[in-house]
């Protein structure tokens, strides 16, 4: 008897494991903007893990305790100019600090856009956040979501991808491929850090606006994703911070998109630190910086 009982509780403990973190495929068999190529996916661990050539998007989903949850979830779109994505840096490490607050958070990994398989450079990264906010609505009993609290953040050029969806969610790319492609990519707010907004040349990171656009630097795609240019009433709150400092991606990004959103009377909150230069995530070795975490836990208690 206690030997049976042994194997069940053995039987039980990766189940458990499963169920606070999930793998899950972006799309089903047919994804959208996408070829079949002899390219592989590299994870490198340079002082922190890079993932380059994402050729089958996915999420990885973080599950708080269900005592915890408060029924919000928020997609992490990490960074890396469009070239790679700081995987951890900028999305499992936020995913549990989001967990610790009781948040569901699922890190987006998509598609970059100078990958082999895409047919259309600039189309897969929003393709792909479209989804990751459909999945998240089509999940949202089961993961314990409310699918009116679900939200997006993103860091650097995972910024753009978030300000893009922002602006463009119902933008259409592609064809649905299934019914889950029917739901609300609309998300419920926005959360921006050091992010690329603009794609005009006076503040643009240069770098990520050309992976984006695969050289194509036609004036009509230039002004699609300078995302400051598309903010309407409809555009989601946004929270946002940025250091005066970054000369990676100019502080003049998230001004224009505080500027718009204002003037389309969306509520934002916007944040300006004078030290941090770029790339700095939960800035933990920063006392001071690393306190932008406490103003965005404020922050997204109303919603």
């Amino acid at each position: 008897m206690r030997k049976t009982i042994l194997i069940f509780l053995l039987i039980q403990i990766p189940l458990l494991g499963v169920a606070q973190h999930l793998e899950l495929p972006l799309w089903g068999e047919n994804i959208p903007n996408y070829q079949e190529t002899d390219e592989e996916e590299i994870r490198a661990l340079e002082g922190v893990l890079k993932i380059r050539n994402v050729k089958k998007p996915g999420v990885e989903v973080f599950l708080p305790s269900e005592k915890l949850r408060n029924g919000q979830a928020v997609i992490i779109c990490p960074g890396g100019g469009y070239a790679i994505m700081n995987w951890d840096w900028e999305g499992t490490d936020i995913a549990k600090w989001l967990n610790s607050q009781g948040i569901v958070a699922i890190v987006l990994k998509y598609r970059l856009p100078r990958s082999k398989s895409n047919i259309v450079s600039y189309k897969s990264p929003i393709l792909d956040a479209q989804r990751a906010v459909r999945l998240t609505r089509h999940h949202a009993n089961a993961w314990g979501v409310d699918s009116t609290r679900i939200g997006i953040i993103g860091f650097s050029a995972g910024g753009h991808v978030a300000a893009t969806l922002a602006v463009h969610y119902n933008e259409k790319y592609a064809e649905p491929t299934d019914n889950i492609d029917l739901l609300s990519a609309r998300p419920d707010f926005s959360v921006l850090v050091y992010p690329v907004i603009t794609f005009k040349d006076d503040f643009t990171d240069p770098n990520s606006r050309k992976r984006l656009l695969n050289d194509n630097l036609d004036e009509k795609l230039i002004e699609h994703f300078s995302t400051e240019l598309h903010v309407t009433a409809e555009t989601p709150a946004a929270f946002i911070m940025h250091s005066t400092d970054d000369t990676g991606v100019p502080v003049q990004n998230s001004l224009k998109y505080y500027e718009a959103l204002v003037n389309n009377t969306v509520e934002a909150e916007m944040h300006l630190y004078p030290i941090g230069w770029h790339g700095y995530a939960l800035a933990r070795d920063n006392p001071y910086l690393s306190t932008w975490t406490e103003r965005l836990k404020a922050w997204l208690q109303r919603y």
